[in-house]
Protein backbone atom coordinates (compact mmCIF):
# COMPACT_ATOMS: atom_id res chain seq x y z
CA UNK A 1 0.00 0.00 0.00
CA UNK A 2 2.89 2.36 0.81
CA UNK A 3 4.46 1.59 -2.57
CA UNK A 4 1.10 2.14 -4.31
CA UNK A 5 0.72 5.55 -2.66
CA UNK A 6 4.29 6.54 -3.51
CA UNK A 7 3.78 5.50 -7.14
CA UNK A 8 0.55 7.49 -7.37
CA UNK A 9 2.22 10.59 -5.94
CA UNK A 10 5.06 10.10 -8.37
CA UNK A 11 2.72 9.95 -11.37
CA UNK A 12 0.85 13.06 -10.27
CA UNK A 13 4.14 14.89 -9.81
CA UNK A 14 5.30 13.89 -13.31
CA UNK A 15 1.98 14.92 -14.83
CA UNK A 16 2.05 18.30 -13.10
CA UNK A 17 5.58 18.91 -14.38
CA UNK A 18 4.56 18.09 -17.94
CA UNK A 19 1.51 20.36 -17.71
CA UNK A 20 3.67 23.15 -16.31
CA UNK A 21 6.11 22.67 -19.18
CA UNK A 22 3.24 22.80 -21.67
CA UNK A 23 3.99 19.41 -23.26
CA UNK A 24 1.40 17.10 -21.72
CA UNK A 25 -1.08 15.32 -23.98
CA UNK A 26 -3.64 12.88 -22.64
CA UNK A 27 -1.50 9.75 -22.37
CA UNK A 28 -0.87 7.51 -19.35
CA UNK A 29 1.87 8.36 -16.88
CA UNK A 30 4.26 5.78 -15.45
CA UNK A 31 5.77 6.21 -11.97
CA UNK A 32 9.11 5.07 -13.35
CA UNK A 33 11.16 5.08 -16.54
CA UNK A 34 11.42 2.08 -18.84
CA UNK A 35 14.43 0.12 -17.66
CA UNK A 36 16.90 -1.41 -20.10
CA UNK A 37 19.83 -3.70 -19.52
CA UNK A 38 23.19 -2.00 -19.89
CA UNK A 39 24.14 -4.29 -22.79
CA UNK A 40 21.10 -3.17 -24.81
CA UNK A 41 21.67 0.46 -23.93
CA UNK A 42 25.34 0.26 -24.94
CA UNK A 43 24.23 -1.04 -28.33
CA UNK A 44 21.76 1.83 -28.77
CA UNK A 45 24.46 4.33 -27.82
CA UNK A 46 26.77 2.91 -30.51
CA UNK A 47 23.99 2.74 -33.10
CA UNK A 48 23.92 6.52 -33.55
CA UNK A 49 27.31 6.51 -35.26
CA UNK A 50 26.20 3.69 -37.58
CA UNK A 51 23.07 5.59 -38.60
CA UNK A 52 25.05 8.77 -39.21
CA UNK A 53 27.33 6.82 -41.55
CA UNK A 54 24.22 5.41 -43.24
CA UNK A 55 22.94 8.93 -43.91
CA UNK A 56 26.37 9.93 -45.24
CA UNK A 57 26.59 6.88 -47.49
CA UNK A 58 23.01 7.44 -48.73
CA UNK A 59 23.89 11.04 -49.53
CA UNK A 60 26.96 9.97 -51.51
CA UNK A 61 24.99 7.26 -53.32
CA UNK A 62 22.47 9.82 -54.55
CA UNK A 63 25.11 12.17 -55.89
CA UNK A 64 27.03 9.33 -57.51
CA UNK A 65 23.80 8.30 -59.22
CA UNK A 66 23.09 11.75 -60.68
CA UNK A 67 26.70 11.97 -61.91
CA UNK A 68 26.67 8.54 -63.58
CA UNK A 69 28.93 6.74 -61.10
CA UNK A 70 26.02 4.60 -59.88
CA UNK A 71 22.89 3.48 -61.79
CA UNK A 72 20.60 6.42 -62.59
CA UNK A 73 17.52 4.54 -61.35
CA UNK A 74 18.71 5.15 -57.76
CA UNK A 75 18.22 8.91 -57.98
CA UNK A 76 15.17 8.27 -60.16
CA UNK A 77 13.48 6.45 -57.29
CA UNK A 78 14.54 8.97 -54.65
CA UNK A 79 13.33 11.92 -56.74
CA UNK A 80 10.01 10.30 -57.64
CA UNK A 81 7.04 12.55 -56.89
CA UNK A 82 9.07 15.63 -55.92
CA UNK A 83 8.76 19.01 -57.65
CA UNK A 84 11.61 19.69 -60.06
CA UNK A 85 12.48 22.96 -58.33
CA UNK A 86 13.15 21.13 -55.03
CA UNK A 87 15.17 18.44 -56.79
CA UNK A 88 17.39 21.07 -58.41
CA UNK A 89 17.76 22.94 -55.12
CA UNK A 90 18.90 19.78 -53.29
CA UNK A 91 21.45 19.12 -56.03
CA UNK A 92 23.29 22.43 -55.63
CA UNK A 93 26.99 22.04 -54.92
CA UNK A 94 26.81 23.97 -51.65
CA UNK A 95 24.21 21.50 -50.38
CA UNK A 96 26.25 18.43 -51.25
CA UNK A 97 27.84 17.71 -47.87
CA UNK A 98 24.94 18.78 -45.64
CA UNK A 99 23.38 16.03 -43.52
CA UNK A 100 20.63 16.00 -40.88
CA UNK A 101 21.85 17.10 -37.46
CA UNK A 102 19.29 14.97 -35.63
CA UNK A 103 18.89 11.23 -36.08
CA UNK A 104 15.90 9.45 -34.58
CA UNK A 105 15.10 5.84 -35.36
CA UNK A 106 11.92 4.07 -34.29
CA UNK A 107 13.17 0.91 -32.60
CA UNK A 108 10.97 -2.09 -31.82
CA UNK A 109 12.22 -4.56 -29.23
CA UNK A 110 11.53 -8.06 -30.55
CA UNK A 111 12.30 -11.54 -29.26
CA UNK A 112 15.22 -11.69 -31.69
CA UNK A 113 16.67 -8.27 -30.95
CA UNK A 114 16.05 -4.71 -32.11
CA UNK A 115 14.51 -3.53 -35.39
CA UNK A 116 14.72 0.10 -36.56
CA UNK A 117 11.51 0.35 -38.57
CA UNK A 118 12.02 3.99 -39.63
CA UNK A 119 14.41 6.94 -39.51
CA UNK A 120 13.21 10.48 -38.92
CA UNK A 121 15.35 13.53 -39.65
CA UNK A 122 12.63 16.02 -38.57
CA UNK A 123 11.34 14.28 -35.45
CA UNK A 124 8.74 15.33 -32.94
CA UNK A 125 9.01 14.32 -29.31
CA UNK A 126 12.25 16.15 -28.46
CA UNK A 127 10.63 18.56 -26.02
CA UNK A 128 8.49 15.83 -24.47
CA UNK A 129 11.58 13.67 -23.97
CA UNK A 130 13.51 16.58 -22.48
CA UNK A 131 10.68 17.48 -20.11
CA UNK A 132 10.23 13.85 -19.02
CA UNK A 133 13.97 13.44 -18.50
CA UNK A 134 14.00 16.53 -16.31
CA UNK A 135 10.96 15.43 -14.33
CA UNK A 136 12.17 11.90 -13.64
CA UNK A 137 15.71 13.08 -12.87
CA UNK A 138 14.43 15.50 -10.21
CA UNK A 139 12.47 12.91 -8.21
CA UNK A 140 13.50 10.58 -5.43
CA UNK A 141 11.55 7.50 -6.49
CA UNK A 142 14.45 5.63 -8.06
CA UNK A 143 15.56 3.15 -5.42
CA UNK A 144 18.87 2.16 -7.00
CA UNK A 145 21.71 3.85 -8.83
CA UNK A 146 19.84 3.77 -12.13
CA UNK A 147 20.39 6.75 -14.42
CA UNK A 148 18.03 8.40 -16.85
CA UNK A 149 19.55 8.35 -20.36
CA UNK A 150 20.54 11.94 -21.05
CA UNK A 151 19.58 12.91 -17.49
CA UNK A 152 17.95 16.27 -16.90
CA UNK A 153 19.52 18.58 -19.48
CA UNK A 154 20.72 16.16 -22.14
CA UNK A 155 18.08 16.94 -24.77
CA UNK A 156 18.42 20.71 -24.59
CA UNK A 157 22.23 20.51 -24.49
CA UNK A 158 22.34 18.10 -27.43
CA UNK A 159 19.96 20.22 -29.49
CA UNK A 160 21.93 23.38 -28.75
CA UNK A 161 25.29 21.82 -29.63
CA UNK A 162 23.84 20.53 -32.89
CA UNK A 163 22.52 23.99 -33.78
CA UNK A 164 25.85 25.62 -32.95
CA UNK A 165 27.55 23.07 -35.18
CA UNK A 166 25.43 24.36 -38.09
CA UNK A 167 27.13 27.78 -37.72
CA UNK A 168 30.68 26.85 -36.65
CA UNK A 169 32.15 30.34 -37.18
CA UNK A 170 29.72 32.05 -34.80
CA UNK A 171 30.24 31.73 -31.05
CA UNK A 172 26.76 32.87 -29.94
CA UNK A 173 24.40 32.36 -32.86
CA UNK A 174 20.89 33.78 -33.04
CA UNK A 175 18.65 30.75 -33.48
CA UNK A 176 15.12 30.54 -34.85
CA UNK A 177 13.05 27.37 -34.53
CA UNK A 178 10.49 27.69 -37.33
CA UNK A 179 7.35 25.63 -36.75
CA UNK A 180 4.78 25.47 -39.54
CA UNK A 181 1.01 25.42 -39.16
CA UNK A 182 0.98 21.78 -40.30
CA UNK A 183 3.35 20.97 -37.40
CA UNK A 184 1.50 23.13 -34.85
CA UNK A 185 0.84 20.17 -32.52
CA UNK A 186 4.57 20.16 -31.76
CA UNK A 187 4.94 23.90 -31.18
CA UNK A 188 4.62 23.69 -27.38
CA UNK A 189 7.42 21.17 -27.02
CA UNK A 190 9.70 23.18 -29.31
CA UNK A 191 8.93 26.20 -27.13
CA UNK A 192 9.99 24.14 -24.12
CA UNK A 193 13.33 23.39 -25.81
CA UNK A 194 13.80 27.05 -26.69
CA UNK A 195 13.04 28.04 -23.09
CA UNK A 196 15.58 25.55 -21.75
CA UNK A 197 18.23 27.04 -24.05
CA UNK A 198 17.34 30.62 -23.11
CA UNK A 199 17.99 29.70 -19.48
CA UNK A 200 21.67 29.26 -20.36
CA UNK A 201 21.84 32.59 -22.21
CA UNK A 202 21.12 31.55 -25.80
CA UNK A 203 19.25 33.92 -28.11
CA UNK A 204 16.64 31.48 -29.45
CA UNK A 205 13.01 31.90 -30.47
CA UNK A 206 10.21 29.60 -31.62
CA UNK A 207 8.40 31.34 -34.45
CA UNK A 208 6.00 30.81 -37.33
CA UNK A 209 7.31 31.12 -40.91
CA UNK A 210 5.30 34.31 -41.42
CA UNK A 211 7.17 35.94 -38.49
CA UNK A 212 10.41 35.97 -40.50
CA UNK A 213 11.56 39.32 -41.88
CA UNK A 214 13.36 38.96 -45.22
CA UNK A 215 16.04 41.28 -46.60
CA UNK A 216 18.78 40.77 -49.18
CA UNK A 217 21.25 40.66 -46.27
CA UNK A 218 19.50 37.76 -44.58
CA UNK A 219 16.57 36.70 -42.41
CA UNK A 220 15.57 38.61 -39.28
CA UNK A 221 13.23 38.29 -36.32
CA UNK A 222 11.85 40.96 -34.04
CA UNK A 223 13.59 41.38 -30.71
CA UNK A 224 11.77 43.99 -28.64
CA UNK A 225 11.88 47.25 -30.56
CA UNK A 226 14.74 46.00 -32.74
CA UNK A 227 15.35 43.03 -34.98
CA UNK A 228 18.03 40.34 -34.95
CA UNK A 229 19.63 38.60 -37.90
CA UNK A 230 19.05 34.84 -37.78
CA UNK A 231 22.26 32.81 -37.91
CA UNK A 232 20.73 29.33 -37.63
CA UNK A 233 17.22 28.33 -38.69
CA UNK A 234 15.90 24.99 -37.48
CA UNK A 235 13.39 23.69 -40.02
CA UNK A 236 10.50 22.08 -38.17
CA UNK A 237 8.31 21.62 -41.20
CA UNK A 238 8.02 18.90 -43.82
CA UNK A 239 9.25 19.37 -47.38
CA UNK A 240 6.03 18.03 -48.89
CA UNK A 241 4.30 21.02 -47.27
CA UNK A 242 6.52 23.70 -48.83
CA UNK A 243 3.72 25.10 -50.97
CA UNK A 244 1.85 25.97 -47.76
CA UNK A 245 4.81 27.49 -45.90
CA UNK A 246 4.75 31.30 -45.94
CA UNK A 247 8.08 32.74 -47.15
CA UNK A 248 9.48 29.27 -47.96
CA UNK A 249 11.07 30.54 -51.17
CA UNK A 250 12.67 33.45 -49.32
CA UNK A 251 14.04 31.07 -46.68
CA UNK A 252 15.52 28.85 -49.39
CA UNK A 253 16.91 31.86 -51.23
CA UNK A 254 18.73 33.06 -48.10
CA UNK A 255 20.24 29.61 -47.57
CA UNK A 256 21.28 29.48 -51.22
CA UNK A 257 23.05 32.84 -50.86
CA UNK A 258 24.72 31.64 -47.64
CA UNK A 259 22.91 34.29 -45.57
CA UNK A 260 21.64 31.75 -43.04
CA UNK A 261 22.44 28.18 -41.97
CA UNK A 262 19.47 25.82 -42.13
CA UNK A 263 19.13 22.39 -40.58
CA UNK A 264 17.94 19.84 -41.53
CA UNK A 265 18.86 20.60 -45.14
CA UNK A 266 16.31 20.78 -47.97
CA UNK A 267 17.15 17.26 -49.17
CA UNK A 268 14.00 15.20 -49.64
CA UNK A 269 15.92 12.13 -50.78
CA UNK A 270 17.38 11.79 -47.27
CA UNK A 271 13.86 11.63 -45.80
CA UNK A 272 12.79 8.63 -47.89
CA UNK A 273 11.98 5.20 -46.45
CA UNK A 274 13.10 3.88 -49.85
CA UNK A 275 16.67 4.18 -48.56
CA UNK A 276 16.06 0.93 -46.66
CA UNK A 277 15.14 -0.81 -49.94
CA UNK A 278 18.32 0.50 -51.57
CA UNK A 279 20.36 -0.70 -48.61
CA UNK A 280 19.01 -4.24 -49.03
CA UNK A 281 19.25 -4.28 -52.85
CA UNK A 282 21.71 -7.03 -53.89
CA UNK A 283 23.17 -4.91 -56.72
CA UNK A 284 24.25 -2.27 -54.18
CA UNK A 285 25.63 -4.58 -51.52
CA UNK A 286 29.23 -3.99 -52.58
CA UNK A 287 28.74 -0.21 -52.40
CA UNK A 288 27.36 -0.35 -48.87
CA UNK A 289 30.01 -2.83 -47.69
CA UNK A 290 32.84 -0.71 -49.09
CA UNK A 291 31.47 2.64 -47.96
CA UNK A 292 30.30 1.66 -44.48
CA UNK A 293 32.84 -1.01 -43.65
CA UNK A 294 31.97 -4.58 -42.81
CA UNK A 295 31.26 -3.99 -39.12
CA UNK A 296 28.81 -1.11 -39.61
CA UNK A 297 27.21 -2.88 -42.57
CA UNK A 298 26.62 -5.97 -40.43
CA UNK A 299 24.99 -3.93 -37.64
CA UNK A 300 22.67 -2.15 -40.07
CA UNK A 301 21.85 -5.32 -41.98
CA UNK A 302 20.50 -6.83 -38.77
CA UNK A 303 18.54 -3.81 -37.55
CA UNK A 304 17.11 -2.33 -40.80
CA UNK A 305 14.19 -4.54 -41.89
CA UNK A 306 14.02 -5.90 -45.46
CA UNK A 307 12.18 -3.37 -47.63
CA UNK A 308 10.96 -3.23 -51.23
CA UNK A 309 9.74 -0.35 -53.42
CA UNK A 310 6.22 -0.91 -54.76
CA UNK A 311 7.09 -0.13 -58.38
CA UNK A 312 4.43 -1.00 -61.03
CA UNK A 313 7.10 -1.64 -63.71
CA UNK A 314 6.70 -5.08 -65.30
CA UNK A 315 9.44 -7.66 -64.81
CA UNK A 316 10.63 -9.99 -67.57
CA UNK A 317 9.16 -13.53 -67.47
CA UNK A 318 12.25 -14.89 -65.70
CA UNK A 319 12.49 -12.00 -63.22
CA UNK A 320 11.75 -12.03 -59.49
CA UNK A 321 11.69 -9.30 -56.85
CA UNK A 322 14.99 -9.85 -54.99
CA UNK A 323 14.55 -11.36 -51.54
CA UNK A 324 10.74 -11.14 -51.49
CA UNK A 325 8.81 -14.32 -50.73
CA UNK A 326 5.22 -15.10 -49.88
CA UNK A 327 5.49 -18.14 -47.68
CA UNK A 328 8.33 -19.98 -49.39
CA UNK A 329 7.46 -18.79 -52.90
CA UNK A 330 9.58 -16.13 -54.67
CA UNK A 331 7.49 -13.21 -55.92
CA UNK A 332 7.67 -12.18 -59.59
CA UNK A 333 4.85 -9.63 -59.61
CA UNK A 334 2.78 -7.71 -57.07
CA UNK A 335 -0.37 -9.61 -58.09
CA UNK A 336 1.09 -12.63 -56.30
CA UNK A 337 1.38 -10.59 -53.12
CA UNK A 338 -2.33 -9.77 -53.36
CA UNK A 339 -3.11 -13.49 -53.04
CA UNK A 340 -1.26 -13.89 -49.73
CA UNK A 341 -3.20 -15.57 -46.93
CA UNK A 342 -3.75 -13.79 -43.62
CA UNK A 343 -0.93 -15.83 -42.12
CA UNK A 344 1.38 -14.78 -44.95
CA UNK A 345 0.23 -11.16 -44.83
CA UNK A 346 1.31 -10.86 -41.19
CA UNK A 347 4.85 -10.73 -42.52
CA UNK A 348 4.31 -7.37 -44.24
CA UNK A 349 3.42 -3.71 -43.78
CA UNK A 350 2.91 -1.02 -46.46
CA UNK A 351 3.93 2.61 -45.88
CA UNK A 352 4.17 5.85 -47.87
CA UNK A 353 7.85 6.33 -48.54
CA UNK A 354 8.34 9.89 -47.40
CA UNK A 355 7.20 12.89 -49.45
CA UNK A 356 3.58 12.82 -48.34
CA UNK A 357 1.27 14.14 -45.64
CA UNK A 358 0.57 10.45 -44.85
CA UNK A 359 4.21 9.54 -44.25
CA UNK A 360 4.43 10.40 -40.54
CA UNK A 361 2.62 9.58 -37.29
CA UNK A 362 1.56 6.09 -38.49
CA UNK A 363 -0.72 7.69 -41.10
CA UNK A 364 -1.10 5.71 -44.30
CA UNK A 365 0.41 2.56 -42.73
CA UNK A 366 -1.34 -0.74 -43.49
CA UNK A 367 -0.42 -3.91 -41.60
CA UNK A 368 -1.11 -7.00 -43.73
CA UNK A 369 -2.93 -9.14 -41.18
CA UNK A 370 -4.98 -6.18 -39.94
CA UNK A 371 -7.09 -6.05 -43.12
CA UNK A 372 -9.08 -8.51 -45.23
CA UNK A 373 -7.66 -10.12 -48.37
CA UNK A 374 -9.75 -7.80 -50.53
CA UNK A 375 -8.66 -4.70 -48.61
CA UNK A 376 -5.04 -5.85 -48.89
CA UNK A 377 -5.39 -6.24 -52.64
CA UNK A 378 -7.05 -2.86 -52.94
CA UNK A 379 -4.21 -1.22 -51.00
CA UNK A 380 -1.61 -2.78 -53.31
CA UNK A 381 -3.52 -1.66 -56.40
CA UNK A 382 -3.90 1.86 -55.02
CA UNK A 383 -0.22 2.22 -54.09
CA UNK A 384 0.92 0.97 -57.50
CA UNK A 385 -1.39 3.46 -59.22
CA UNK A 386 -0.04 6.21 -56.97
CA UNK A 387 3.63 5.34 -57.55
CA UNK A 388 4.48 8.32 -59.75
CA UNK A 389 3.04 10.79 -57.25
CA UNK A 390 3.64 9.08 -53.88
CA UNK A 391 5.86 5.97 -53.90
CA UNK A 392 5.17 3.38 -51.21
CA UNK A 393 7.30 0.68 -49.68
CA UNK A 394 6.61 -2.88 -48.58
CA UNK A 395 8.45 -3.77 -45.40
CA UNK A 396 8.96 -6.85 -43.31
CA UNK A 397 6.71 -6.55 -40.26
CA UNK A 398 8.29 -7.32 -36.89
CA UNK A 399 6.16 -7.93 -33.85
CA UNK A 400 7.43 -6.47 -30.60
CA UNK A 401 8.13 -8.64 -27.61
CA UNK A 402 5.91 -8.37 -24.55
CA UNK A 403 6.88 -5.91 -21.83
CA UNK A 404 5.19 -4.68 -18.65
CA UNK A 405 4.90 -1.14 -17.36
CA UNK A 406 3.16 0.40 -14.35
CA UNK A 407 0.91 3.41 -14.89
CA UNK A 408 -1.70 5.57 -13.21
CA UNK A 409 -5.24 4.74 -14.34
CA UNK A 410 -6.77 8.21 -14.59
CA UNK A 411 -10.35 6.95 -14.32
CA UNK A 412 -9.84 5.03 -11.06
CA UNK A 413 -6.75 6.66 -9.58
CA UNK A 414 -5.15 3.21 -9.16
CA UNK A 415 -1.70 2.06 -10.18
CA UNK A 416 -2.09 -0.70 -12.77
CA UNK A 417 0.24 -2.81 -14.86
CA UNK A 418 -0.03 -2.83 -18.64
CA UNK A 419 1.22 -5.70 -20.78
CA UNK A 420 2.22 -4.27 -24.10
CA UNK A 421 4.85 -3.70 -26.75
CA UNK A 422 7.34 -0.87 -26.73
CA UNK A 423 8.78 1.50 -29.31
CA UNK A 424 12.00 3.25 -28.37
CA UNK A 425 12.90 6.58 -29.97
CA UNK A 426 16.55 7.47 -29.28
CA UNK A 427 17.53 11.03 -30.12
CA UNK A 428 21.06 11.44 -31.47
CA UNK A 429 22.54 14.88 -32.07
CA UNK A 430 25.41 15.45 -34.48
CA UNK A 431 27.98 17.95 -33.29
CA UNK A 432 30.99 18.40 -35.59
CA UNK A 433 30.59 14.78 -36.75
CA UNK A 434 30.44 13.53 -33.17
CA UNK A 435 27.16 11.68 -32.60
CA UNK A 436 25.76 11.73 -29.07
CA UNK A 437 22.71 10.03 -27.59
CA UNK A 438 20.76 12.62 -25.55
CA UNK A 439 17.63 10.75 -24.49
CA UNK A 440 15.23 7.93 -25.36
CA UNK A 441 11.45 8.21 -25.46
CA UNK A 442 9.63 4.94 -24.72
CA UNK A 443 6.04 4.39 -25.89
CA UNK A 444 4.25 1.28 -24.62
CA UNK A 445 0.97 0.32 -26.31
CA UNK A 446 -1.50 -2.45 -25.36
CA UNK A 447 -1.01 -5.86 -26.94
CA UNK A 448 -4.10 -5.54 -29.14
CA UNK A 449 -2.62 -2.57 -31.02
CA UNK A 450 -0.77 -3.44 -34.25
CA UNK A 451 0.98 -0.07 -34.52
CA UNK A 452 2.83 1.61 -31.68
CA UNK A 453 2.44 5.38 -31.44
CA UNK A 454 1.43 8.07 -28.94
CA UNK A 455 -2.23 7.10 -28.59
CA UNK A 456 -4.25 7.89 -25.45
CA UNK A 457 -4.11 4.21 -24.42
CA UNK A 458 -0.31 4.27 -24.42
CA UNK A 459 2.13 4.79 -21.59
CA UNK A 460 4.87 7.27 -22.48
CA UNK A 461 8.03 7.50 -20.43
CA UNK A 462 11.78 7.71 -20.87
CA UNK A 463 14.58 5.15 -20.56
CA UNK A 464 16.97 4.42 -17.71
CA UNK A 465 19.68 1.81 -17.39
CA UNK A 466 19.17 -1.08 -14.99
Amino acid sequence: MIRHTAYKEQCLYIKDRLIEDGVYINWNISPEPFFMEKKELTFIESLGRCLYLFYSASNNLYYQSIHGKQPEWIAGYLDQGKPQSLIEYARMNRMKNLLPGIIRPDIILTKDGMVATELDAVPGGMGITGSLNSAYSSTLFIETDNKIVGEGEGMADGFLNMLKSAAPRIDDPVIAIVVSEESRDYRSEMEWLAGAMREVGVNVSTIKPEDIIFTEEGLYIKSGENRCKIDVLYRFFELFDLMNIPKAELIMYSAKKNRVSITPPFKPFLEEKMLYALFHHPMLREYWMTTLGEKVFSVLHKILPPTWILDPAELPPYGIIPGLKVGKRPVACWAELKQATQSERKEFVIKPSGFSELAWGSRGVVVGHDVSKKEWGDVIDRTLEDFYRTPHILQKYHKGRHVEVNYLDQSTGDIKTMKGRVRLCPYYFVYRKDVKLAGILATVCPLDKKLIHGMTDSVITVVASS
